[in-house]
């Protein structure tokens, strides 16, 4: 149980990352990503990367610059721009569905405009998920200027869409809908110079 614990990223790197080992058996149609990040970069850093044999961006969480955030399904990419927040941890959560495309993003608990992309699209499996570098290649292809750098906490996936209330009952760690994986019980494994800490 994760908790009130945080993923440490204390520096610039090529290679610390977090792996989730979360077993995916089955193609995705909906799914909904959260988390919690906590930095003072200026520069792009990614925060949840999945990746397949096929497509290294099936799903990324991508952070170019305070105040906004970028989100990919299948290679393809959404913008949504948010509040700067100084000095405060930023909650997204980023939901999507196949058969429309519709695409939810909620910054610290609030929704934003729907949008949409790859409508018909399936996320693929066997995926690679990891918290704090870019996948460009299966499981590697880190570039440094791209790594996370601050704390990560309170991630959560599930295999559907869920409402604003779900996402704020993820916020604080007490998630309604069972997720494939989620902070109270996070199956994960530290590669290089990252720290778990209260």
């Amino acid at each position: 149980d994760m908790v009130g614990s945080v993923f440490v990223f204390p520096q610039e790197s090529q290679s610390a990352h977090v792996q989730v080992k979360a077993k995916l058996e089955q193609p995705l149609n909906n799914f909904t990503v959260c988390l919690r990040s906590f930095t003072d970069l200026k520069r792009p850093c990614s925060l949840f990367s999945y990746a397949t044999k096929n497509q290294d961006n099936e799903i990324l969480l991508f952070r170019p610059r305070p105040g906004l955030y970028e989100f990919y399904v299948g290679g393809e990419l959404l913008l949504f721009t948010v509040p700067e927040s100084l000095g405060e941890s930023e909650h997204v959560c980023a939901s999507w569905e196949s058969s429309t495309g519709i695409v939810r993003f909620w910054f610290n608990g609030k929704p934003w405009p729907r949008k949409g992309l790859q409508r018909g699209y399936t996320v693929g499996v066997p995926a690679s998920i990891l918290l704090g570098q870019d996948q460009d290649s299966f499981g590697g292809g880190f570039d440094g200027q791209q790594s996370f750098v601050g704390e990560i906490s309170s991630v959560y996936m599930w295999d559907m869409g869920i409402s604003t209330s779900g996402v704020q009952e993820a916020m604080y760690d007490h998630p309604r809908q069972t997720p494939l994986f989620g902070w109270r019980n996070f199956p994960y494994k530290i590669m290089g110079e990252v720290y778990v800490k209260p």
